[in-house]
């Protein structure tokens, strides 16, 4: 699975990818990265993808050493090379390698790494029955603190913090809300809600991620002349929703059926939840590039 890895402009073995202990992304978390998926051997939205790595690289002063298309092709050959199917690709660039916290030190390019391999976050039972989900300490940060369009590695240290919060009381996942108190994001999941028959998504500028599989299942949505209403919600919205799912590149789509000990409606996973996981499973095994 993880044969070669594209490491700063070289196809090596996989026991040869080494980092210098200098690197930015190493000690600082000065970086940006995507998770992305490969279905048949194809990359799912890879252009979406490394449009938005590009524009987070753009926003953090970071100049990759090549254009959008070349970064593209050298995924696409990275993965025929590993002889890759169905598989998640972890894309990583830092800064470069200097000891020091100030940049204009930084003499070389960015670290760009690419590599394959398997991840599934959930078991196949917790598509069928779905998550629990509770309310973590740890809030997302504020768009004057964080952009949080950049999908940057230190910003992803809070998303850990509140991973673990969840963990600690045996939860699936865990519900981040903006300082304000309203409903952000899970810890690397978009949450969906239905709501008297009108589904509904937090907006993107109260700090969330606009995911890759969250426009998806917009898309998806939007096919059936289903609008999404995209706006504000606390959790009560959530408490006393008819049903509710999360989406995101490794989870893609999967219901939450219980919020902070209350069951949302009968506990189970809601009819438009299923069926946009039938659709979102069907879509991607569609994808060609």
């Amino acid at each position: 699975m993880n044969n070669f890895v594209f490491l700063n402009g070289d196809f090596i073995p996989f026991e040869d990818a080494h980092l210098s202990i200098y690197d930015h992304g190493f000690m600082y978390g000065d970086g940006a990265f995507e998770g992305i998926r490969a279905y048949n051997g194809e990359v799912f939205r890879l252009k979406d993808h490394v449009h938005r790595l590009y524009n987070a690289c753009k926003a953090l002063w970071i100049n990759m050493p090549y254009g959008e298309d070349v970064f593209a092709e050298n995924m696409k050959k990275l993965v025929k090379m590993n002889e890759v199917k169905d598989a998640y690709i972890r894309v990583t660039v830092s800064r470069g390698v200097s000891l020091g916290l100030d940049p204009k030190k930084i003499k070389c390019d960015p670290t760009v790494v690419i590599s394959t391999s398997q991840l599934a976050l959930y078991p196949e039972s917790a598509y069928q029955n779905g998550l629990d989900v509770v309310t973590v300490a740890t809030r997302v940060a504020a768009p004057d603190i964080l952009e949080p369009r950049i999908k940057s590695t230190g910003k992803y240290v809070a998303n850990i913090q509140a991973k673990m919060e969840a963990n600690f009381v045996g939860a699936g996942e865990g519900l981040m809300l903006t300082p304000n108190g309203y409903v952000a994001e899970c810890t690397g999941d978009n949450i969906f809600f239905v709501k008297d028959g009108e589904v509904c998504t937090p907006a993107a500028f109260l700090g969330i991620l606009e995911g890759i599989t969250r426009k998806t299942v917009l898309e998806i949505l939007d096919a059936q002349g289903i609008k999404v209403k995209q706006g504000t919600f606390t959790r009560f919205d959530l408490y006393t929703a008819d049903e509710a799912f999360l989406t995101g590149t490794a989870a893609e789509v999967i219901p939450m059926v219980q919020l902070d000990g209350r069951p949302i409606a009968d506990g189970k996973p809601g009819p438009l939840t299923l069926d946009t996981l039938k659709r979102f499973r069907e879509f991607t095994q569609k994808w060609r590039n």
